[in-house]
């Protein structure tokens, strides 16, 4: 039987829309829910035990609205909160995600692998793993670049301030040969022009969005939970920030107009 239920995916801001592109290009007939924790955005530089609180609540509101997955399209959140979410809520599929060092292990010629990401994600427990993991014998020089998440949440603006930003944190990396970027954080994939500019064609750009929806239709597929339906799936969207910004961002960024509801949490929720 078509399984209509919604999959919901949460971010701290337009970030994970970079994931939620893959999951209906992928599986277009599936109902999708976003929520964008703009309130508390950056995830990339706040504390573990908050971003838990938030992913916790906004999973709630997911389950709330009849979400048959949960998706985290945010690094930042799956460092702070992978494994305490899956803990709580233990019946639900929650498909969450890591830096893609294992592929660009696959893939490096010159045994030197990037990786641009956020200040949470590279003090987190899971990206250690995943380079301890997949890394061995390899060199990994990882760069935070907290700006850059605003520059997506700006709407990548194509601008010589924009671009001198990202040439900035892209330098070291350069300098230290590296044939592979790994993408950190979900809100750098719609940056890709920027990077590309600055890397040139040389450097595979490794975004692990893909995989993350392949992965959401194993699970699917597993649980005999996929929607068959012929029509196109919905999206719905909602934001703790501006639903009119969050709107005109989004537009920006993926060239589909939509439109947003605001949540409004509770004080002793997400304050």
């Amino acid at each position: 039987m078509s399984d209509q239920r919604p999959i919901g995916l949460l971010d701290s801001g337009v970030g994970g829309l970079s994931v939620l592109r893959e999951v209906r290009a992928l599986l277009p007939a599936e109902n999708l829910l976003y929520v964008a924790d703009q309130a508390h955005l950056p995830y990339g530089t706040r504390d573990q035990r908050e971003i838990r609180v938030y992913v916790e609540n906004i999973t709630r509101f997911l389950i709330g609205q009849g979400c048959k997955l949960i998706v985290i399209a945010c690094n930042a959140a799956n460092a702070a909160a992978l494994h305490h979410t899956r803990a709580l809520f233990p019946d639900l599929p929650i498909v969450g995600m890591e830096p893609a060092i294992k592929p660009a292990a696959a893939r490096t010629r010159s045994g030197v692998i990037g990786v641009i990401t956020t200040q949470t994600t590279y003090q987190g427990a899971l990206y250690a793993s995943v380079v301890d993991r997949f890394a061995q014998g390899l060199r990994v020089v990882t760069q935070v670049c907290p700006d850059l998440v605003w520059l997506a949440e700006q709407g990548a603006p194509q601008t010589e301030a924009a671009r001198a930003i990202v040439a900035n944190y892209l330098a070291p990396l350069q300098a230290a040969g590296v044939d592979q970027v790994v993408l950190g954080c979900t809100h750098f994939p719609f940056l890709l022009a920027h990077l590309r500019a600055v890397l040139g064609e040389g450097v595979e750009i490794v975004d692990p969005a893909p995989a993350v929806a392949r992965q959401v239709r194993r699970v699917l597929e597993g649980r005999a939970w996929l929607n068959d339906s012929a029509a196109q799936g919905t999206a719905a969207y909602f934001t703790s920030g501006d639903p009119q910004r969050f709107a005109q961002i989004a537009y920006q960024l993926t060239g589909e107009p939509i439109s947003a509801e605001q949540l409004c949490w509770q004080a002793d929720q997400l304050a």
